[in-house]
């Protein structure tokens, strides 16, 4: 019981901490950080496997592993859908007759 509570505590806060930090920054510079915390996200993903991992070692915790399963897929889609939303915003800046990748 005491560890759902502490899991259910750190969700709540991070949660709060990224509303609040994702507020206070400026619109025009929403875009060029977003893919510097692409990386960052990467961590994110690796968190999701380790936490299933111990969750697949625990008796009895198929709703660990669920959970855990959907954390890493979604935590996947973050990091790839970050990184091709900043492709196509590099790719405004390229010159028409520039095709190079």
């Amino acid at each position: 019981m005491h560890e759902i509570m502490l899991l259910i505590f750190v969700f709540v806060i991070a949660g709060f901490l990224g509303v609040e930090l994702i507020s206070k920054v400026p619109s025009q510079l929403h875009t060029p950080l977003m893919s510097g915390t692409n990386a960052i996200s990467g961590i994110t993903i690796v968190g999701a496997m380790s936490a299933t991992a111990v969750a697949v070692l625990a008796p009895s915790s198929t709703i660990g592993m669920v959970f855990g399963i959907i954390a890493i897929v979604l935590a996947a889609i973050n990091v790839v859908g970050g990184y091709l939303v900043t492709d196509r915003m590099l790719g405004m800046f390229k010159k028409k007759g520039d095709n190079q990748k």
